[in-house]
Parts: C-alpha cells; sequence; structure tokens
C-alpha cells in the first residue's frame, strides 16, 4: 500500500457509525463518508506532518474525511491557484469548503486574490468559499490592516442578494467576522448591515438585520475595544 492507502486504513479504523449518522443532520452528504470527528482528525494531522503530495493523493481519493484532512497536511508554498480551483470545483459539503479555507487557503501567499476571484462566481461551492475565506481571513490574518478587507465589504455587498442557504450563511458569516476585527472596520460593518437590513431582497434584510444583532450588541462592541 502507497501513504494515502495507510491513511485511510487508519481513518477507517477512527470511523463511528454513530457520527456518521449525525452528519447528515447538519447537512453534509454521507455517501463518502466514515464518520469521524474534526478533533481526531486533527490529531491524525499532527502525527503526519506536512506532506503535500499526500494531501493531494487524500484529496484525490473522494472520501469525504480524507477531504477534510488533506488541507490540514497540504503546504500553503506548495499551493497552486491551478490546484485551489480543482479542490474548489469539487467541494460538496460546508466543512470541506470551511475547514479549506481555515487549514489552507487563508495561508497560502494569494489569499486575498482568491476571494476576489471566486465571488462573482455562480457555482454554489465556489462563491461560499469566497466568503469562507474571507471570514477565516478577518480571524486568523493578525497583520493585515484593516484597508485590506474594505474592497471585501463591497464583494459582501454585491452577494447579499444571493439566496442559497451555503452561499447567503458564508455572506453574512464575513460581514459579521469583518465587523470584529477593529473598531474602524465595526463602524464599516454597521453601515452596511443597516444598508441590507432596509433592502426591498429578502435574503440581503436577513443578512443585514442577522449581522446587526451581534455587532450591535454591547458585549461585542467590548471586545472590539479591547
Amino acid at each position: 500500500m502507497n501513504r494515502a492507502d495507510d491513511l485511510i486504513a487508519i481513518l477507517r479504523a477512527a470511523a463511528s457509525p454513530e457520527h456518521r449518522s449525525s452528519m447528515s443532520r447538519f447537512g453534509i452528504p454521507t455517501e463518502r463518508a466514515l464518520g469521524i470527528a474534526v478533533p481526531a482528525l486533527r490529531k491524525i494531522a499532527r502525527e503526519t506532518g506536512t506532506d503535500h503530495p499526500l494531501a493531494v493523493a487524500l484529496w484525490d481519493t473522494g472520501w469525504h474525511e480524507a477531504r477534510l484532512l488533506a488541507p490540514m497536511i497540504a503546504d500553503p508554498r506548495q499551493t497552486t491557484v491551478g490546484l485551489v480551483d480543482r479542490w474548489t470545483q469539487q467541494f460538496d459539503a460546508w466543512d470541506v469548503c470551511d475547514l479549506c479555507c481555515q487549514n489552507l487557503l487563508r495561508r497560502t501567499a494569494f489569499a486575498y486574490e482568491l476571494v476576489e476571484r471566486y465571488a462573482p462566481r455562480e457555482e454554489e461551492y465556489v462563491r461560499r468559499t469566497a466568503f469562507a475565506l474571507t471570514a477565516a481571513l478577518a480571524i486568523g490574518d493578525k497583520r493585515s490592516p484593516d484597508e485590506r478587507f474594505l474592497p471585501l465589504l463591497g464583494l459582501i455587498g454585491k452577494a447579499a442578494d444571493d439566496p442559497r442557504n451555503f452561499v447567503k450563511k458564508a455572506v453574512n458569516w464575513a460581514l459579521r467576522q469583518i465587523g470584529k476585527r477593529s473598531l474602524r472596520l465595526h463602524g464599516e460593518a454597521v453601515g452596511l448591515s443597516r444598508t441590507l437590513a432596509s433592502s426591498q431582497d429578502r435574503t440581503a434584510r436577513w443578512i443585514g438585520r442577522d449581522a446587526l444583532r451581534e455587532l450591535t450588541d454591547p458585549k461585542t462592541i467590548a471586545r472590539i475595544g479591547k
């Protein structure tokens, strides 16, 4: 067996039928799922270490948990736009999309370019990638100035009328995370949220109103000001 086969065997041994049956309740397809919780996958990733060729081979097996694990061991420096394009086209679950953004895409040198690349796309999970990645950057990129996020608010505004569940929730998530990054961005995000909340479009109204509930909460504002 090759290393990918070895890891699939490890994943099979860690699988839980109970966890697999619970996944569908969260909107996760289970046809190619084994049933392994993310903390267990993170432990396997730590034991495996960074191994980019292995990550690509794992992804290509098509197993759900292999596609959660692959971005955890992939090397951002060896990751190309072409590889990201291929993977995003194959996203079929929100958790694969989101964990790929958090564990790999935000760490690439071209993360912000990916947001701009995918935000106008029509495919549901490709478009979700743009905004899940925006949220991941707002949380995890501690070095970039506020100015880096201002254009992303514009992309959020343009996508706020997309009623598809996995897009609108990611747009909302991105808006809230940018708004919690700093006091300046909080003001910008609240302004956009108010505009969306008064929109004639139902989806935009939901995104704006939901974001305002969190962003205008005194506890949220107090945390931002620290």
